[in-house]
């Protein structure tokens, strides 16, 4: 009976979590007052994450505006190259209309954006979100850091940091993370926080994509009144920023200037293959018992060979055992 009530509660407990990945949509067929032209703009808005008065900002080259109106006549379609206008790279455009042609064999959606009064036009859907991404900075950082060139730099960045960081090891010993760490928690907990954020971000793209896609039109910094995953995202991504300012400040504290900039270095170099590691292991279900074992790896490492409980009585330096202080020579006990 025990064993039936566990597994009906850990039903229970999947069920939310799964329900609670999801942004909930508002019923608006019990609002008396809307009109037709919004309640288009309502329904428009769940499926493609906008509507009118959106701010989009082109990122691409250029981005051509037809100016003459769709019309729903697939023979004329082509027509309308020789009425167009162009909008340049970082010109901030708005949705000014959205209409459907059912018979356009490119994309049956057309989206009327205007950068100005006298330099407006309409474009597919589709040559709008290539060349374009949405005017918030949230939305630039996030666009910024899905760029697969960007992966693959902060791919060749972190395996040149260990590669510089292994040979300066075999030179010279020196303090990095998980192998010959300073006496501080904050390293560990910094590179673990950013395994697991990687992790959670990679099982958003994958399981509740959609998810994603509305957090990115409408991103925000406020962890709360978020999909719970979501806002576990997010408060993951604070928490790294509390930690990464922790460890620096340790860092520069417990060690000489030319140490402590090595070791961030390697902290670094670290963190960008946890990050690459995690958010690509995960689309493969690989990377959630691979967190497990990272997590029990680098705290046991942390508990054994870098933990310091003990405190110097006369300088006040952080020791791993008693006896004498290495920074002021005091005999502690």
């Amino acid at each position: 009976m025990r064993k039936k009530h566990s597994i009906l509660l850990w039903m229970l407990l999947g069920t939310l979590f799964l329900t609670s990945c999801y942004y909930q949509k508002h019923d608006y067929s019990d609002e008396w007052d809307l009109t037709e032209g919004r309640r288009n703009s309502l329904d428009f808005a769940e499926g493609h994450h906008y509507t009118k008065n959106y701010n989009f900002r082109v990122v691409g080259d250029s981005l051509s505006l037809q100016i003459r109106h769709p019309q729903h006549n697939p023979g004329r379609t082509d027509d309308l190259a020789d009425s167009s206008v162009a909008v340049c790279r970082g010109d901030r455009v708005v949705v000014a209309d959205m209409m459907f042609v059912p018979e356009d064999s490119v994309d049956s959606v057309w989206i009327k954006v205007a950068r100005d009064q006298s330099t407006m036009g309409w474009i597919h859907e589709t040559d709008l979100l290539r060349e374009a991404i949405p005017a918030d900075p949230i939305s630039s950082f996030i666009h910024l850091f899905s760029n697969v060139h960007l992966i693959y730099r902060l791919l060749a960045l972190g395996l040149l940091l260990i590669v510089y960081l292994v040979r300066r090891m075999r030179r010279k010993r020196f303090h990095i993370v998980h192998f010959d760490d300073i006496g501080s928690c904050y390293p560990t907990l910094l590179c673990l926080t950013l395994s697991g954020a990687a992790t959670l971000y990679a099982s958003v793209q994958k399981f509740v994509p959609d998810t994603w896609v509305e957090f990115y039109f409408h991103p925000t910094l406020n962890p709360f009144g978020l999909p719970f995953i979501l806002g576990l995202f997010l408060t993951s991504l604070w928490l790294i920023v509390i930690l990464a300012i922790a460890s620096a400040e340790d860092v520069f504290r417990q060690l000489p200037l030319r140490e402590a900039v090595l070791y961030l270095f390697a902290l670094l170099g670290v963190c960008a293959a946890c990050y690459l590691f995690f958010s690509v292991a995960t689309l493969y279900y690989v990377g959630y018992p691979c967190l497990l074992g990272y997590a029990g790896w680098a705290l046991r490492r942390y508990y054994l060979y870098a933990r310091c409980p003990y405190v110097c009585g006369r300088c006040g330096a952080k020791l791993r055992s008693k006896g004498r202080c290495p920074h002021c020579g005091a005999w502690n006990e």
